[in-house]
């Protein structure tokens, strides 16, 4: 497989490791060379969590340049922006969930709110395909980066990575009940 790179990216607390986690173990289960390296920040006081991982033969390190991703994953709509903006290039995919973690600028009305329209002509303009996910309803917004893993898998964003691959890899990370509520919600999403 030629190098594939995925820029992930949320706030503190929306589970970007664990999503970052599974996606790394499913490349490796599926048999490709894979690496992947985590950027904490203020995590723990709701700042920005990237992860980038690069799958292929080819990848010597686990860093993206700047517009070189070939798929940005988000977990917040301002960081989907910010994700899209600086680093996928055109003609990728995003996927995001819906979510807004107001930034300190927006809070302090320094700058404005991103909306969904703005993502979508953005992405538009540069040929890119985004994905939009939101789970009316879910009961638990941990859950919200399962829900986005259901949208990866059900839009085919990472080549050569199948269902059992993603299952397989959260196996590996999680125990009852918390695997049988992940994989729950997973396969209400892809029914």
């Amino acid at each position: 497989m030629k190098a594939f790179n995925i820029y992930l990216t949320g706030v503190g607390g929306q589970g970007i490791g664990l999503l970052s986690e599974i996606l790394l173990r499913a490349a490796d289960h599926a048999g490709f060379p894979v690496k992947g390296v985590d950027t904490h920040g203020l995590a723990q006081r709701g700042g920005i969590v990237v992860s980038q991982i690069r799958i292929g033969s080819d990848v010597h390190s686990p860093l993206i340049r700047r517009g070189e991703a070939d798929l940005v994953v988000a977990l917040e709509r301002h960081e989907a922006f910010r994700g899209i903006t600086a680093f996928l290039k055109d003609g990728a995919a995003a996927i995001y969930y819906d979510a807004v973690w107001q930034p300190l600028p927006v809070r302090l009305n320094q700058a404005s709110e991103v909306d969904n329209d703005a993502i979508l002509a953005h992405c538009t303009k540069r040929n890119i395909k985004v994905f939009r996910i939101f789970k009316p309803g879910l009961s638990d917004a941990r859950m919200q980066n399962m829900a986005v893993l259901a949208g990866i898998h059900r839009n085919h964003l990472i080549p050569g990575i199948a269902l059992d691959h993603y299952t397989n890899a959260m196996s590996d990370l999680m125990e009852d009940p918390m695997l049988e509520k992940n994989m729950a919600l997973i396969n209400e999403i892809l029914s």
